[in-house]
């Protein structure tokens, strides 16, 4: 553990956060790419199976709450456990993450049995657009046990300091699914063509694959740090669960209301047209370059944080959250400049019809002028959930998502305008923003995570 000791406790917090975070953020660029190219395809393929992979966005999302969710707090807690030197919690601390991976793995297999074609039902009278969306889904989420595990796994690597591998095996994943996607979409050499379910036949195969070598790395390479025993995942410590949702459990509720906000504005978007339920679903397409490397950056944040409050190392707790604000502006505002000045080429991309188009050039332009203070608030939401607040960012979420935005677009949508539901994501964010730096300030105040530090 000495060497690893000295990266996450000694090294210079600007490359310490640049050998961490880079890896990850670099990983996750490539799955919003894969994520983008997966609607670009089946745009090509058919406009009636983009508004149903669109539509799934908030099971799919539901899914990935639950993985990342569980992996944060196996992630932040791993952390901690190397920073106080406690080996045995550590090891308990992975194994019992990988069972309940498979746990809730489980739940979501069984449910893909029940709720797939009320789902559509509500969201559209098409009967094309459910079909599409009944075969996409039921294969994503009866498959999901690679999505549970790479998720899993990439966070163990994480949590030790090892960004890269979790950099190359989310990388294989998203490549294996970027180039599988046309070959299962349209068909090619004796593959018959499927079509929305090739897509998502596609994706299972890639999220496979990557669990697939992220447990092998787990059992090799990470062996340095952690060791992890069958007997151990399958017998899990009681304890240890408690301790993971206690700090997971915010961050999946987070990640959950998202698909309630997104279920929620396309249910008034309905109102308006199907086109603007496909426009809204591309731009969550899009916005997932801009915002999963930030997160991708906060993940590399957490063990950082984490360790060095195990360690007792408050100034380089400062250092690192000050990091993390610059780069995660500074990114944010390349992304608001992207979607400021070329929203016709992005949308393009998607084969988008006219009407389309038209309705998602406001979308992206209106909706990125929140984008660079959803960066401060999101690096501060992190910085709870690693240090022992996670409530903070729970009830920042909630006040965003559920008490303004969805409120909000429902009374603008009342004049009758579908551009003017979009004004109320920028509303949200700026009341989101006061409230981070609100906690912030008291968090900074009070001390009470740097004295819990030292203790």
């Amino acid at each position: 553990m000495t060497q690893q000791e000295n990266k996450l406790g000694t090294l210079p917090i600007p490359r310490l956060t640049f050998e961490m975070a880079m890896p990850i953020v670099i990983s996750m660029l490539i799955q919003a790419l894969y994520n983008i190219v997966d609607s670009v395809y089946v745009g090509h393929y058919n406009t009636d199976a983009l508004e149903a992979v669109s539509i799934a966005f908030p099971i799919q999302n539901l899914i990935i709450a639950f993985a990342v969710g569980t992996g944060v707090g196996v992630n932040s807690l791993l952390s901690r456990h190397l920073g106080e030197g406690k080996q045995e919690n550590a090891d308990r601390t992975a194994e019992t993450g990988l069972f309940l991976a498979v746990i809730t793995y489980t739940v979501f297999a069984v449910l893909s049995f029940v709720i797939i074609r009320p789902f559509y039902v509500i969201q559209t009278a098409i009967p094309e657009v459910r079909q599409y969306g009944s075969d996409y889904l039921s294969v994503v989420m009866l498959f999901s046990f690679g999505c549970f595990l790479e998720i899993m796994c990439e966070r163990l690597l994480q949590a030790t300091g090892l960004s890269l591998y979790s950099m190359i095996t989310q990388a294989t994943g998203a490549i294996i699914n970027i180039v599988l996607d046309p070959v299962f979409i349209f068909g090619f050499s004796g593959i018959p063509e499927m079509g929305v379910k090739g897509a998502a036949i596609a994706t299972v195969i890639g999220q496979i694959a990557a669990a697939v070598f992220a447990l092998i790395l787990n059992a090799t390479v990470n062996r340095r740090f952690i060791r992890i025993r069958l007997c151990g995942v399958f017998h899990p410590d009681i304890e240890e669960v408690g301790k993971i949702y206690q700090i997971g459990v915010p961050s999946i509720l987070m990640s959950s209301i998202t698909s309630v906000l997104t279920f929620g504005i396309n249910l008034i978007l309905k109102n308006f047209s199907e086109d603007a339920i496909t426009a809204y679903g591309i731009y969550f397409k899009l916005n997932s370059f801009v915002f999963m490397p930030v997160f991708g950056l906060n993940s590399g944040l957490v063990p950082i944080l984490s360790y060095n409050r195990g360690a007792g190392r408050p100034d380089r707790i400062r250092q690192t959250i000050r990091m993390g604000m610059i780069l995660a502006v500074a990114y944010m505002l390349l992304g608001l400049l992207v979607f400021e000045t070329i929203p016709d080429t992005l949308l393009g991309l998607f084969h988008a019809t006219p009407e389309v188009e038209k309705i998602g050039e406001v979308t992206l332009r209106v909706i990125a002028i929140s984008f660079p203070m959803a960066g401060i608030g999101i690096v501060c939401s992190t910085v709870f959930q690693a240090v022992g607040n996670p409530f903070h960012s729970l009830i920042i979420t909630v006040v965003r998502q559920l008490v303004v935005i969805l409120p909000a677009a429902y009374l603008l949508s009342l004049m009758g305008n579908v551009n003017l539901v979009w004004f109320a994501f920028p509303v949200a964010e700026g009341v989101s923003l006061i409230l981070s730096l609100i906690f912030y300030r008291r968090l900074r105040k009070s001390r009470l995570s740097y004295e819990e530090a030292k203790s």
